[in-house]
Protein backbone atom coordinates (compact mmCIF):
# COMPACT_ATOMS: atom_id res chain seq x y z
CA UNK A 1 0.00 0.00 0.00
CA UNK A 2 1.31 3.56 -0.80
CA UNK A 3 0.26 4.89 2.38
CA UNK A 4 2.85 2.25 4.40
CA UNK A 5 5.49 4.49 2.53
CA UNK A 6 7.42 6.35 5.92
CA UNK A 7 10.22 8.68 5.80
CA UNK A 8 13.05 7.96 7.74
CA UNK A 9 13.22 9.03 11.10
CA UNK A 10 10.39 11.52 10.20
CA UNK A 11 8.57 12.48 13.40
CA UNK A 12 5.23 14.32 13.98
CA UNK A 13 5.75 17.95 13.40
CA UNK A 14 3.75 20.77 14.46
CA UNK A 15 2.72 23.12 11.52
CA UNK A 16 4.98 26.03 10.50
CA UNK A 17 3.36 29.98 11.44
CA UNK A 18 0.71 30.99 9.12
CA UNK A 19 1.73 32.41 5.80
CA UNK A 20 5.71 31.65 6.75
CA UNK A 21 5.71 29.38 3.64
CA UNK A 22 6.73 30.77 0.22
CA UNK A 23 7.34 28.79 -2.77
CA UNK A 24 10.80 29.84 -5.20
CA UNK A 25 8.36 31.68 -7.57
CA UNK A 26 11.21 31.49 -10.40
CA UNK A 27 11.90 27.82 -10.26
CA UNK A 28 8.02 27.47 -10.28
CA UNK A 29 7.53 29.87 -13.43
CA UNK A 30 10.87 27.70 -15.55
CA UNK A 31 8.59 24.33 -14.58
CA UNK A 32 5.55 26.00 -15.98
CA UNK A 33 7.37 26.81 -19.36
CA UNK A 34 9.35 23.29 -19.34
CA UNK A 35 5.47 21.27 -18.73
CA UNK A 36 3.92 23.38 -21.14
CA UNK A 37 6.35 22.77 -24.20
CA UNK A 38 5.80 19.06 -23.59
CA UNK A 39 3.45 17.67 -26.12
CA UNK A 40 0.33 15.61 -24.74
CA UNK A 41 -3.11 16.12 -25.79
CA UNK A 42 -5.40 13.84 -25.01
CA UNK A 43 -4.45 9.97 -25.04
CA UNK A 44 -0.72 10.81 -25.57
CA UNK A 45 0.14 11.98 -22.25
CA UNK A 46 2.70 9.74 -21.31
CA UNK A 47 5.61 12.33 -22.13
CA UNK A 48 4.65 14.56 -20.24
CA UNK A 49 3.53 12.01 -16.98
CA UNK A 50 7.22 11.02 -17.16
CA UNK A 51 8.47 14.07 -16.95
CA UNK A 52 6.58 14.77 -13.78
CA UNK A 53 7.65 11.80 -12.38
CA UNK A 54 10.85 12.53 -13.15
CA UNK A 55 11.26 15.66 -11.13
CA UNK A 56 9.33 13.80 -8.40
CA UNK A 57 12.23 10.82 -8.34
CA UNK A 58 14.83 13.34 -8.27
CA UNK A 59 13.30 15.66 -5.46
CA UNK A 60 13.54 12.29 -3.47
CA UNK A 61 9.95 11.43 -3.90
CA UNK A 62 10.22 7.23 -3.25
CA UNK A 63 9.30 5.60 -6.04
CA UNK A 64 7.10 3.35 -4.10
CA UNK A 65 4.69 6.65 -3.23
CA UNK A 66 4.17 7.02 -7.31
CA UNK A 67 1.74 5.40 -8.80
CA UNK A 68 0.35 5.66 -12.40
CA UNK A 69 -2.79 3.96 -13.13
CA UNK A 70 -4.19 2.00 -15.92
CA UNK A 71 -7.80 4.05 -16.71
CA UNK A 72 -6.25 4.62 -20.47
CA UNK A 73 -7.43 0.69 -20.50
CA UNK A 74 -11.09 1.12 -19.62
CA UNK A 75 -11.02 4.40 -21.11
CA UNK A 76 -13.70 4.46 -24.23
CA UNK A 77 -10.74 6.68 -26.47
CA UNK A 78 -7.56 4.25 -25.28
CA UNK A 79 -5.13 6.25 -24.44
CA UNK A 80 -1.22 5.37 -24.20
CA UNK A 81 -1.06 6.24 -20.10
CA UNK A 82 -2.99 6.21 -16.72
CA UNK A 83 -2.97 8.86 -14.25
CA UNK A 84 -0.52 10.11 -12.18
CA UNK A 85 -0.71 9.80 -8.27
CA UNK A 86 1.38 10.87 -5.31
CA UNK A 87 0.52 9.66 -1.60
CA UNK A 88 2.95 11.37 0.88
CA UNK A 89 2.32 10.35 4.61
CA UNK A 90 1.67 12.92 7.15
CA UNK A 91 3.91 14.84 9.68
CA UNK A 92 0.90 16.01 10.86
CA UNK A 93 -2.08 14.65 12.43
CA UNK A 94 -4.59 15.96 10.10
CA UNK A 95 -7.60 14.99 7.06
CA UNK A 96 -5.70 14.13 4.07
CA UNK A 97 -5.46 16.85 1.16
CA UNK A 98 -5.56 16.52 -2.12
CA UNK A 99 -3.92 19.02 -4.61
CA UNK A 100 -4.99 17.93 -8.97
CA UNK A 101 -4.73 19.27 -12.20
CA UNK A 102 -5.05 17.44 -15.40
CA UNK A 103 -2.19 17.01 -17.73
CA UNK A 104 -3.87 16.30 -21.09
CA UNK A 105 -3.92 19.43 -23.72
CA UNK A 106 -6.44 19.85 -26.86
CA UNK A 107 -4.32 19.33 -30.08
CA UNK A 108 -4.28 23.18 -30.93
CA UNK A 109 -1.03 22.89 -28.16
CA UNK A 110 1.01 20.59 -29.73
CA UNK A 111 4.66 22.58 -30.94
CA UNK A 112 3.76 25.36 -27.92
CA UNK A 113 6.72 27.56 -27.57
CA UNK A 114 6.49 29.24 -24.21
CA UNK A 115 8.27 32.49 -23.84
CA UNK A 116 7.32 35.65 -21.43
CA UNK A 117 6.09 38.26 -22.85
CA UNK A 118 5.92 41.43 -20.34
CA UNK A 119 3.69 39.85 -18.00
CA UNK A 120 2.39 37.32 -19.79
CA UNK A 121 3.52 33.83 -21.01
CA UNK A 122 2.62 33.29 -24.51
CA UNK A 123 3.39 30.61 -27.49
CA UNK A 124 6.19 32.36 -29.85
CA UNK A 125 4.87 29.97 -32.49
CA UNK A 126 1.60 31.75 -33.66
CA UNK A 127 -0.26 28.60 -34.80
CA UNK A 128 -0.58 27.06 -31.91
CA UNK A 129 -2.31 27.28 -28.17
CA UNK A 130 0.05 27.71 -25.35
CA UNK A 131 -1.20 24.92 -23.36
CA UNK A 132 -1.12 26.68 -20.06
CA UNK A 133 -4.32 25.38 -20.00
CA UNK A 134 -3.50 23.11 -18.02
CA UNK A 135 -0.02 23.29 -17.95
CA UNK A 136 0.10 25.97 -15.43
CA UNK A 137 -2.28 24.25 -12.94
CA UNK A 138 0.35 20.75 -13.42
CA UNK A 139 3.10 22.81 -12.36
CA UNK A 140 1.43 24.66 -9.32
CA UNK A 141 0.48 20.88 -8.03
CA UNK A 142 4.29 20.08 -8.92
CA UNK A 143 5.67 22.86 -6.94
CA UNK A 144 3.88 22.13 -3.78
CA UNK A 145 4.65 19.23 -3.59
CA UNK A 146 8.90 19.99 -4.35
CA UNK A 147 8.92 22.27 -1.86
CA UNK A 148 7.57 19.75 0.51
CA UNK A 149 9.57 17.49 -0.15
CA UNK A 150 13.20 19.36 -0.57
CA UNK A 151 12.61 21.71 2.31
CA UNK A 152 10.59 18.64 4.33
CA UNK A 153 8.52 21.20 5.83
CA UNK A 154 6.11 19.94 7.53
CA UNK A 155 2.42 18.56 6.30
CA UNK A 156 -0.76 16.77 6.45
CA UNK A 157 -1.21 13.42 4.73
CA UNK A 158 -1.15 14.54 0.84
CA UNK A 159 -2.09 13.24 -2.60
CA UNK A 160 -1.22 14.76 -5.48
CA UNK A 161 -3.01 13.82 -8.73
CA UNK A 162 -2.18 14.40 -12.39
CA UNK A 163 -5.39 13.39 -13.97
CA UNK A 164 -5.15 12.24 -17.79
CA UNK A 165 -8.27 12.97 -20.25
CA UNK A 166 -10.00 16.01 -18.87
CA UNK A 167 -10.59 17.28 -22.18
CA UNK A 168 -12.25 14.70 -23.96
CA UNK A 169 -14.47 14.05 -21.22
CA UNK A 170 -13.15 14.41 -17.59
CA UNK A 171 -11.90 10.61 -17.91
CA UNK A 172 -9.14 10.29 -15.77
CA UNK A 173 -11.20 11.70 -12.96
CA UNK A 174 -14.29 9.96 -13.86
CA UNK A 175 -12.59 6.39 -13.97
CA UNK A 176 -9.48 6.82 -10.95
CA UNK A 177 -9.70 4.58 -7.95
CA UNK A 178 -10.96 6.80 -4.88
CA UNK A 179 -8.78 4.22 -2.62
CA UNK A 180 -5.87 4.69 -4.75
CA UNK A 181 -6.23 8.54 -3.74
CA UNK A 182 -5.94 7.58 -0.20
CA UNK A 183 -9.74 9.30 0.38
CA UNK A 184 -9.12 12.49 1.10
CA UNK A 185 -11.48 14.56 2.95
CA UNK A 186 -10.36 17.97 1.26
CA UNK A 187 -9.59 17.96 -2.45
CA UNK A 188 -8.31 21.09 -4.50
CA UNK A 189 -8.08 21.53 -8.63
CA UNK A 190 -6.05 23.96 -10.38
CA UNK A 191 -7.74 24.84 -14.23
CA UNK A 192 -8.40 28.04 -15.32
CA UNK A 193 -9.43 31.66 -14.43
CA UNK A 194 -7.50 34.71 -11.77
CA UNK A 195 -5.88 33.36 -8.24
CA UNK A 196 -8.83 34.99 -6.69
CA UNK A 197 -11.45 32.56 -8.45
CA UNK A 198 -13.04 30.04 -6.58
CA UNK A 199 -15.64 27.73 -8.41
CA UNK A 200 -17.85 25.43 -6.34
CA UNK A 201 -19.94 24.55 -8.89
CA UNK A 202 -20.00 23.58 -12.51
CA UNK A 203 -23.01 22.81 -14.86
CA UNK A 204 -23.85 18.92 -16.40
CA UNK A 205 -23.49 17.83 -19.95
CA UNK A 206 -24.58 15.01 -22.07
CA UNK A 207 -23.23 13.68 -25.01
CA UNK A 208 -25.19 12.94 -28.63
CA UNK A 209 -24.32 11.47 -31.94
CA UNK A 210 -27.40 11.05 -34.14
CA UNK A 211 -26.38 8.66 -37.15
CA UNK A 212 -29.05 9.07 -40.16
CA UNK A 213 -29.76 6.38 -42.62
CA UNK A 214 -31.51 7.13 -46.38
CA UNK A 215 -31.40 5.21 -49.24
CA UNK A 216 -28.70 5.95 -51.72
CA UNK A 217 -29.73 5.96 -55.29
CA UNK A 218 -28.14 7.87 -58.71
CA UNK A 219 -28.60 11.24 -57.98
CA UNK A 220 -28.91 12.21 -61.64
CA UNK A 221 -30.75 8.87 -63.50
CA UNK A 222 -33.33 8.34 -60.21
CA UNK A 223 -32.87 10.44 -57.16
CA UNK A 224 -36.83 9.95 -57.03
CA UNK A 225 -35.70 6.65 -55.41
CA UNK A 226 -33.17 7.73 -52.71
CA UNK A 227 -33.61 9.12 -49.39
CA UNK A 228 -30.82 11.76 -48.59
CA UNK A 229 -29.70 12.03 -45.10
CA UNK A 230 -28.06 15.06 -45.75
CA UNK A 231 -31.40 16.70 -46.01
CA UNK A 232 -32.85 14.80 -43.00
CA UNK A 233 -30.25 16.15 -41.12
CA UNK A 234 -30.20 19.80 -42.63
CA UNK A 235 -34.09 19.98 -41.82
CA UNK A 236 -33.59 18.59 -38.21
CA UNK A 237 -30.88 20.75 -37.88
CA UNK A 238 -32.79 23.61 -39.17
CA UNK A 239 -35.94 23.18 -37.22
CA UNK A 240 -34.04 23.02 -33.64
CA UNK A 241 -32.39 26.14 -34.64
CA UNK A 242 -35.31 28.08 -35.67
CA UNK A 243 -37.26 26.61 -31.86
CA UNK A 244 -34.43 28.28 -29.92
CA UNK A 245 -33.08 25.29 -28.85
CA UNK A 246 -29.44 25.85 -30.21
CA UNK A 247 -26.80 27.38 -28.82
CA UNK A 248 -27.56 29.79 -26.19
CA UNK A 249 -31.12 28.32 -25.25
CA UNK A 250 -33.87 30.33 -22.75
CA UNK A 251 -36.85 28.19 -22.49
CA UNK A 252 -39.54 29.06 -19.76
CA UNK A 253 -37.40 31.16 -17.52
CA UNK A 254 -34.46 27.73 -17.43
CA UNK A 255 -31.09 28.16 -19.43
CA UNK A 256 -29.17 25.81 -21.32
CA UNK A 257 -26.26 25.47 -23.90
CA UNK A 258 -26.43 22.94 -26.91
CA UNK A 259 -24.09 22.74 -29.65
CA UNK A 260 -23.92 20.34 -33.06
CA UNK A 261 -20.16 20.63 -33.32
CA UNK A 262 -19.48 17.63 -36.09
CA UNK A 263 -21.20 16.32 -38.70
CA UNK A 264 -20.04 13.96 -41.63
CA UNK A 265 -21.54 12.12 -44.54
CA UNK A 266 -21.85 11.65 -48.02
CA UNK A 267 -19.11 10.28 -50.74
CA UNK A 268 -19.98 11.91 -53.92
CA UNK A 269 -21.89 14.66 -55.61
CA UNK A 270 -23.82 11.84 -58.49
CA UNK A 271 -24.68 10.03 -55.12
CA UNK A 272 -27.97 10.81 -53.38
CA UNK A 273 -26.17 10.37 -49.57
CA UNK A 274 -27.60 7.55 -47.82
CA UNK A 275 -25.82 7.78 -44.41
CA UNK A 276 -24.60 10.92 -42.12
CA UNK A 277 -23.18 11.16 -38.97
CA UNK A 278 -23.81 14.55 -36.46
CA UNK A 279 -22.55 14.50 -32.70
CA UNK A 280 -23.05 16.77 -30.14
CA UNK A 281 -23.72 17.87 -26.98
CA UNK A 282 -26.16 20.22 -24.36
CA UNK A 283 -26.07 21.32 -21.20
CA UNK A 284 -27.87 22.81 -18.42
CA UNK A 285 -27.57 22.88 -14.38
CA UNK A 286 -30.84 21.86 -13.99
CA UNK A 287 -30.73 17.80 -14.96
CA UNK A 288 -34.69 18.31 -15.72
CA UNK A 289 -34.47 21.29 -18.35
CA UNK A 290 -30.85 19.06 -20.07
CA UNK A 291 -33.13 16.08 -20.23
CA UNK A 292 -35.71 18.34 -22.48
CA UNK A 293 -33.26 19.88 -24.36
CA UNK A 294 -31.81 16.23 -25.51
CA UNK A 295 -35.21 15.37 -25.92
CA UNK A 296 -35.72 17.92 -28.23
CA UNK A 297 -32.56 17.11 -30.55
CA UNK A 298 -34.29 13.45 -30.62
CA UNK A 299 -37.31 14.68 -32.03
CA UNK A 300 -36.41 17.08 -34.12
CA UNK A 301 -34.06 14.32 -36.10
CA UNK A 302 -36.89 11.31 -36.29
CA UNK A 303 -39.00 14.13 -37.70
CA UNK A 304 -36.85 14.93 -40.28
CA UNK A 305 -36.69 11.00 -40.90
CA UNK A 306 -40.20 10.59 -41.58
CA UNK A 307 -40.85 13.96 -43.44
CA UNK A 308 -37.84 13.14 -46.06
CA UNK A 309 -39.80 10.09 -48.36
CA UNK A 310 -38.83 8.79 -51.69
CA UNK A 311 -41.30 8.22 -54.79
CA UNK A 312 -42.03 4.83 -53.10
CA UNK A 313 -42.85 6.87 -49.81
CA UNK A 314 -40.60 5.32 -47.89
CA UNK A 315 -38.28 7.24 -45.47
CA UNK A 316 -35.62 7.74 -43.50
CA UNK A 317 -33.68 6.17 -40.13
CA UNK A 318 -32.34 7.30 -36.88
CA UNK A 319 -30.23 5.89 -34.62
CA UNK A 320 -29.87 8.14 -31.55
CA UNK A 321 -27.02 8.15 -28.74
CA UNK A 322 -26.78 9.66 -25.46
CA UNK A 323 -24.28 9.39 -22.38
CA UNK A 324 -23.93 11.43 -19.57
CA UNK A 325 -20.48 13.61 -19.59
CA UNK A 326 -20.78 14.84 -16.04
CA UNK A 327 -23.72 15.88 -13.71
CA UNK A 328 -23.83 19.31 -12.41
CA UNK A 329 -22.85 20.08 -8.69
CA UNK A 330 -22.54 22.91 -6.38
CA UNK A 331 -20.80 23.07 -3.13
CA UNK A 332 -22.21 24.54 0.29
CA UNK A 333 -20.19 27.51 1.38
CA UNK A 334 -19.73 25.74 4.56
CA UNK A 335 -17.42 22.87 2.63
CA UNK A 336 -14.49 22.84 4.47
CA UNK A 337 -12.41 22.76 1.27
CA UNK A 338 -14.27 25.57 0.15
CA UNK A 339 -13.47 27.63 3.36
CA UNK A 340 -9.79 26.81 3.30
CA UNK A 341 -9.59 27.86 -0.45
CA UNK A 342 -10.93 31.24 0.55
CA UNK A 343 -8.67 31.58 3.66
CA UNK A 344 -5.58 30.68 1.75
CA UNK A 345 -6.32 33.55 -1.01
CA UNK A 346 -7.21 35.87 2.03
CA UNK A 347 -4.27 34.95 3.47
CA UNK A 348 -2.32 37.12 -0.21
CA UNK A 349 -4.15 39.88 0.47
CA UNK A 350 -7.00 39.24 -2.50
CA UNK A 351 -10.83 38.61 -1.82
CA UNK A 352 -11.90 34.96 -3.31
CA UNK A 353 -14.52 35.11 -5.91
CA UNK A 354 -16.83 32.53 -5.83
CA UNK A 355 -18.23 30.83 -9.01
CA UNK A 356 -20.20 28.44 -10.53
CA UNK A 357 -18.67 27.02 -14.35
CA UNK A 358 -20.89 26.51 -17.40
CA UNK A 359 -18.04 24.37 -18.71
CA UNK A 360 -17.24 20.47 -17.07
CA UNK A 361 -14.07 19.80 -14.41
CA UNK A 362 -12.37 17.23 -13.23
CA UNK A 363 -14.38 18.16 -9.56
CA UNK A 364 -17.69 17.20 -11.56
CA UNK A 365 -16.86 14.08 -11.13
CA UNK A 366 -15.08 13.50 -7.65
CA UNK A 367 -18.02 15.68 -6.44
CA UNK A 368 -20.26 13.00 -7.37
CA UNK A 369 -18.51 10.54 -6.59
CA UNK A 370 -18.25 11.77 -3.12
CA UNK A 371 -14.87 13.72 -2.85
CA UNK A 372 -15.92 17.81 -2.82
CA UNK A 373 -13.80 19.19 -4.95
CA UNK A 374 -13.25 23.27 -5.52
CA UNK A 375 -11.87 24.92 -8.55
CA UNK A 376 -8.71 27.45 -8.50
CA UNK A 377 -7.59 29.56 -10.93
CA UNK A 378 -3.68 30.19 -11.83
CA UNK A 379 -4.03 32.35 -14.73
CA UNK A 380 -5.11 31.05 -17.99
CA UNK A 381 -6.36 32.98 -20.35
CA UNK A 382 -8.32 32.47 -23.36
CA UNK A 383 -8.00 28.46 -23.42
CA UNK A 384 -8.08 26.27 -26.39
CA UNK A 385 -6.98 29.61 -28.58
CA UNK A 386 -3.71 30.65 -30.31
CA UNK A 387 -4.15 34.12 -28.40
CA UNK A 388 -3.90 32.02 -25.12
CA UNK A 389 -1.78 33.61 -22.52
CA UNK A 390 -0.58 32.78 -18.48
CA UNK A 391 -0.83 36.18 -16.29
CA UNK A 392 1.94 35.65 -13.96
CA UNK A 393 1.04 37.53 -11.36
CA UNK A 394 -1.70 34.99 -11.01
CA UNK A 395 -0.04 32.03 -11.51
CA UNK A 396 2.73 33.09 -8.68
CA UNK A 397 -0.30 33.71 -6.28
CA UNK A 398 -1.79 30.05 -7.10
CA UNK A 399 2.07 28.57 -6.49
CA UNK A 400 1.63 30.74 -3.16
CA UNK A 401 -1.86 29.62 -2.23
CA UNK A 402 -1.60 25.62 -3.09
CA UNK A 403 1.64 25.68 -0.94
CA UNK A 404 -0.73 26.99 1.67
CA UNK A 405 -2.79 24.28 1.16
CA UNK A 406 -0.54 21.48 0.86
CA UNK A 407 1.09 22.87 4.61
CA UNK A 408 -2.40 23.85 6.34
CA UNK A 409 -0.75 27.26 6.77
CA UNK A 410 -4.27 28.43 4.68
CA UNK A 411 -4.91 30.84 8.18
CA UNK A 412 -5.16 34.88 6.91
CA UNK A 413 -2.96 37.26 8.25
CA UNK A 414 -3.51 38.55 11.84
Amino acid sequence: MIDAVRSPKRRLAAAPKPNSVEPDLKAALQLALELMAIPGPSGQEAEIVAAITKRLRAAGVPASAIRVDTVHKRSPIGGAVGNLICRLPGTMRAPRRLLMAHVDTVPLCVGSRPARQGANVVSRDPNTALGADDRAGAAVVLTAALEIVRRRLPHPPLTFFWPVQEEVGLLGARLVSLAHLGRPQLAFNWDGGAAEKVTIGATGAYRIVARVRGIASHAGAAPEQGVSAIAIASLAIGQLQREGWLGDIRQGGRRGTSNLGYIQGGGATNVVPDAVEVRGECRSHDREFRQEILSHIETAFRQAAGEVRNAAGVGGAIEFESTPAYESFVLAEQEPAVVAAQLAIRSLGREPQLAVSNGGLDANWLSARGLPTVTMGCGQRNAHMKTEALQISDFEAACRVALRLATATERPRE
